[in-house]
C-alpha cells in the first residue's frame, strides 16, 4: 500500500496551522482530522517550542532515522503477535500489516517526518492514521509503551551494529595470522621499559595480536549476550492488562531470551558494557599502532609500512610519514572514557526512565571502532619487515644474556641469582672495556664470576659462550608453552586459527538465528494477510 501525506502549512512553531490534513491511501481521500493531531495535543496547550524542536525532537529523529528499519520491524512482529493472540482483530491485521511492509520497504524517506509530532513511532503511527484512520492505526500501539518500543529498537540496532563489530574482528585476527604465516624466520628483539630485553619473533609478537583480538572478540560476545534481550512487552514499568506473548515476539525478532522484569524495560547498563568492550578493541589496536611506529622510526627502522599507509612532508623532503598509525593512535584517546561517560550519565536518574538511557555516543564509539580494524588490517597485511636491521640490532645486542645465565645454572651448577649476579657483571665489564658481544671471551667471564662470586668459572669455550649468546640458538632453545620456539609457535599458530574459527562459527549461528528470525516473521505476516 502506497502512502502518501499532504500537510497544510505550519506555523512558526512548527504546528499545522488548521489541524488538517489531506491524505491519500491507494488513491482514496479520507479526511482525518483528529487522525494525524500532534500527539500531546490532548494534554498540553502549546505545541513544542522552538527550542524544544531545535535541541531534542530534531536530534533525537535523527537518531531514530538511523533504526527506522528496527522500528518497523517490532510493528510488524508487535501487531503479528496481537493477532495471534486475539487482541487485535485480523482484519485490522490485513490493514496494518501490508502497510508496515511498504513503509519498511520505502524507509525513512516514505514518512513525511514533522519533529513537531515527536518520536519515531509516533511519526510511523501518524503516517499509518493518515492512510487508513486512527480507529485501525491506533491499535498498534495496544499492550506496549514507547519505553519498551524504543528501548527494543536500540537494542536491536546495537545488536546488528555489533556483529559488524564482530566480523571485523575476527578479520583482523586472520589478517594477523596469515601475515606471521609469512614470516617464519623473522626475528624481532623484545623490550621492557624501551630497553632490549630477548629476542622475540615477528610472528609471534602477531599471534599475540591475534590472541589479545580473541579476547576482545569475547569480551564482546558476552556483551552482545546481554543486550539481545527483548524488553518489548515489559509497557511501561509494571507490564499490562493484555494477554500478550512476550516469548513470541522475541522469537520473531532473533532475541535469544527477554529482559523478565518490567521493571528494567528501559535498563541500558548492556550499552555502557558495550563501549567498555569497544574501547577494550580500540586499545588493543593502540597498543600494536604504538609498536609499529616506534619500530617504524629510523633509529629503530625494524619495519616499513606500504606507501599507500603514509604520507610526506611539506618541508623534509626526506620523510615518509607513516600517518596510518597515527590516525589509530588518535582514535583510541577518547575510547577510554566511552564506557565511563555512559555510566556518568546514567548515574543521575536512579532507576527511572530518563531520556539519558540513549547513549547516543555509542553511535560514534561503533563507527569509529569499525573504521579502526579495518585500518589495521591493511596496515598489518602490507608491511614489510627489514630482516637485514633487526638481524644487526639483535647480533650487536645483549638480549641473550639470560640464556647465558640459564647455561651457567646448567654447566656451572649456579643457582639462577648467582648466574644473574655473573652476567650482568660481564655486560658491565664489556661495557666498561668497549668489547663487543661478539668479542666476548672464555677469560672475560671468568673474571665477572670472580668479582661477584669470589671464583673464577673454568670449563667453557669461545664456541660454547658464542652460542649461548647467539639469538638464532635462543630461539631453538625456547620449549616452554606459548614461547618462541619452532614447535610452540606451530602450536600457537593452530590456536589461533581454531579460536578464529570459533569466533566465526559464533557469528555465524547468531546472524543464522537472526535470519531464521525474519522468515519467521514473514511468514507469519503472510499467514495473517493472506489466511
Amino acid at each position: 500500500m502506497a502512502i502518501t501525506v499532504t500537510e497544510t502549512p505550519t506555523d512558526a512553531n512548527g504546528a499545522h496551522a488548521n489541524g488538517k490534513v489531506i491524505v491519500n491511501a491507494s488513491g482514496h481521500g479520507h479526511a482525518t482530522g483528529h487522525a494525524t493531531a500532534a500527539f500531546t495535543e490532548a494534554r498540553l496547550a502549546k505545541p513544542p517550542s522552538a527550542h524544544l524542536l531545535q535541541y531534542d525532537l530534531i536530534p533525537l529523529l535523527e537518531r531514530e532515522k538511523k533504526q527506522f528499519d528496527q522500528y518497523l520491524q517490532i510493528d510488524l512482529a508487535h501487531l503479528v503477535m496481537l493477532v495471534e493472540q486475539g487482541i487485535v482483530a485480523r482484519d485490522v491485521g490485513r490493514a496494518l500489516l501490508p502497510a508496515l511492509s511498504d513503509l519498511r520497504k520505502r524507509g525513512a524517506a516514505g514518512v513525511n517526518i514533522d519533529p513537531a509530532k515527536g518520536s519515531m513511532l509516533l511519526q510511523i503511527e501518524g503516517t499509518l492514521a493518515a492512510a487508513l484512520g486512527e480507529d485501525i492505526a491506533g491499535n498498534l500501539h495496544t499492550g506496549r509503551s514507547r519505553i519498551d518500543q524504543g528501548a527494543t529498537a536500540r537494542r536491536l540496532f546495537k545488536r546488528n551494529v555489533l556483529l559488524e563489530i564482530l566480523n571485523a574482528v575476527a578479520t583482523l585476527e586472520e589478517t594477523l595470522i596469515k601475515t606471521a604465516k609469512r614470516h617464519p624466520g623473522n626475528l624481532i628483539p623484545t623490550y621492557t621499559h624501551l630497553q632490549q630485553a630477548q629476542p622475540g619473533h615477528f610472528a609471534h609478537y602477531l599471534l599475540g595480536y591475534a590472541d589479545r583480538l580473541h579476547d576482545d572478540f569475547q569480551r564482546c560476545s558476552d556483551a552482545f549476550a546481554r543486550a539481545n534481550r527483548s524488553p518489548l512487552g515489559c509497557v511501561g514499568l509494571s507490564g499490562t492488562s493484555w494477554p500478550i506473548d512476550r516469548q513470541r515476539t522475541r522469537e520473531l525478532l532473533g532475541f535469544d531470551d527477554i529482559v523478565l522484569s518490567s521493571r528494567l524495560a528501559r535498563e541500558a547498563y548492556y550499552a555502557a558494557e558495550i563501549a567498555s568492550s569497544l574501547a577494550f578493541v580500540m586499545a588493543t589496536l593502540n597498543d600494536l599502532a604504538t609498536d609499529l611506529h616506534i619500530w617504524s622510526s629510523i633509529e629503530f627502522g625494524f619495519i616499513q609500512l606500504d606507501d599507500g599507509y603514509c604520507s610526506t612532508s611539506s618541508i623534509f623532503p626526506q620523510k615518509k610519514n607513516p600517518v596510518a598509525l597515527e590516525v589509530i593512535k588518535y582514535g583510541a584517546g577518547p575510547a577510554v572514557n566511552w564506557g565511563g561517560s555512559a555510566l556518568a550519565a546514567f548515574r543521575g536518574e536512579g532507576s527511572g526512565d530518563q531520556a539519558v538511557r540513549k547513549v547516543p555516543e555509542l553511535d560514534a564509539a561503533f563507527d569509529k571502532t569499525i573504521a579502526m580494524l579495518d585500518l589495521a588490517g591493511g596496515i598489518v597485511s602490507t608491511l614489510t619487515v627489514n630482516s637485514d636491521r633487526v638481524q644487526k640490532t639483535l647480533h650487536e645486542s645483549w638480549s641473550t644474556t639470560s640464556n647465558l645465565a640459564d647455561e651457567l645454572v646448567r654447566k656451572n651448577g649456579l643457582s639462577f641469582r648467582q648466574a644473574h649476579h655473573v652476567v650482568a657483571r660481564l655486560v658491565r665489564i664489556c661495557e666498561v672495556q668497549g668489547i663487543a658481544r661478539a668479542g666476548v671471551t672464555p677469560a672475560v667471564l671468568s673474571q665477572a664470576a670472580f668479582e661477584t662470586l669470589g671464583q673464577p668459572l673454568d670449563g667453557w669455550t669461545a664456541e660454547e659462550l658464542s652460542a649461548s649468546l647467539d639469538p638464532v640458538a635462543f630461539v631453538q632453545t625456547r620449549i616452554s608453552e606459548g614461547s618462541i620456539g619452532p614447535e610452540q609457535l606451530a602450536k600457537l599458530t593452530a590456536v589461533a586459527e581454531q579460536r578464529v574459527k570459533g569466533d566465526r562459527m559464533w557469528l555465524q549461528n547468531k546472524k543464522d538465528q537472526i535470519a531464521l528470525a525474519a522468515s519467521k516473521l514473514d511468514a507469519a505476516i503472510v499467514s495473517i494477510v493472506e489466511g
